[in-house]
């Protein structure tokens, strides 16, 4: 192989056009990520197996419904988490058996530079890029809300209340919920504010608060209701009060967890609503947003990078470059998890976090790069 390269550019000008040794490139690299990814999901199916088999037998699960009901809505969440670190891991696999060949070397000495090698790669890598964000924004939230209904369905997943809910009702109105129970829907210890120029108008507290399905209306168990007007309070108290909220009890269920089933435009639609409601939830939605777009575009730094640390032959072999590959790849997961926490807590805007391990390997990236040229 090394010869017939070493032939091809001594006839050939390289510097333009695609080239056979171009094509060669590029479907290398997407065979071996696309190798690399089905040998890791194969391990974690069987794994998984192993671990619900015992649940699948007590809910008498039919064996088709594991394979189309469970597994094929359980595989694209993987694919699509791991994409970022199995390119990397590919490219640097690929790249170093290149480098030991000297194949690399034999592309350089024929009059290419080091830029143009990398096109190959580049090209590899937006097609990779762009998979990934298909199946983030379209297929993978279908998938996940799929899976989500196959475990309410057969493995019986239990629904844990949520806790101290605050929800925008309407510009001058705010609603407050010490518990909801997402089973029974009812929420307990209600709380409602009317808000005026000045001060309070309205303020209704209840013990309980259930949605009548029939009726459209919200009904208040043991409520106390308290209404300004003219300077002059008025209080009335009974054991049950219809009324009527511009909220549903999919206001009350809906949680982080619910952004991974979105797709982008439901995700851009709700960060407006939440925001609008001020439930604190759209900081959720916004990371959710912009992390299926950062780890796309991170596919690429992680293939540029891993090119610029597995083009070097080494005597050790490919191990030194799997390492320190991993290495980096390790850190870059690493600093993706401490950016979120940083932007769930505030410190950080939500919609800069997801990018922050992207903005640092590429500086890291654009040193390796030119450090290896030299």
């Amino acid at each position: 192989m090394t010869r017939k390269i070493g032939n091809f550019f001594g006839k050939s000008n390289y510097q333009l056009g695609w080239k056979i040794i171009d094509s060669y490139i590029l479907r290398q690299f997407l065979l071996s990520f696309v190798f690399a990814l089905s040998l890791l999901m194969t391990i974690i199916v069987v794994f998984d197996f192993s671990e619900n088999i015992q649940k699948f037998l007590d809910n008498n699960v039919s064996f088709k419904e594991i394979i189309f009901g469970y597994y094929c809505n359980f595989i694209p969440y993987f694919v699509n988490l791991f994409i970022p670190l199995f390119t990397f891991i590919s490219t640097i696999w690929f790249t170093s058996r290149l480098a030991n060949h000297n194949e690399i070397i034999s592309i350089l000495n024929g009059g290419i530079s080091y830029y143009r090698f990398m096109v190959p790669y580049i090209i590899g890598a937006l097609i990779i890029a762009f998979f990934g964000i298909l199946m983030a924004n379209i297929l993978v939230p279908r998938t996940n809300q799929n899976l989500e209904n196959f475990k309410d369905e057969y493995l019986r997943k239990r629904s844990f209340p949520k806790m101290s809910i605050h929800i925008r009702n309407n510009s001058n109105s705010y609603i407050f919920l010490d518990r909801w129970n997402i089973e029974q829907q009812t929420g307990y210890q209600f709380s409602y504010e009317e808000i005026g120029k000045k001060a309070f108008k309205k303020k209704i507290n209840a013990k309980s608060i259930h949605f009548n399905e029939k009726s459209k209306k919200w009904e208040l168990n043991y409520f106390t209701m308290r209404t300004i007007y003219a300077g002059k309070e008025t209080v009335v108290t009974g054991n049950k009060m219809d009324t009527v909220f511009s909220i549903t009890p999919l206001d009350f269920n809906q949680d982080e967890k619910i952004s991974e089933q979105m797709s982008y435009s439901e995700l851009n639609n709700t960060i407006k609503i939440e925001r609008d409601r001020g439930t604190g939830l759209s900081k959720f939605f916004v990371i959710e947003k912009h992390r299926r777009l950062a780890n796309s575009f991170g596919t690429i730094i992680l293939t540029l990078l891993g090119l610029s640390v597995a083009s070097s032959k080494t005597q050790r072999g490919i191990g030194v470059h799997l390492f320190f590959g991993l290495a980096l790849a390790f850190t870059f997961i690493f600093l993706q998890q401490i950016s979120t926490v940083f932007s769930l807590s505030g410190s950080i805007p939500p919609g800069l976090g997801p990018w922050i391990p992207n903005l640092i390997f590429i500086i890291i990236c654009i040193f390796i790069i030119r450090r290896t040229i030299k």
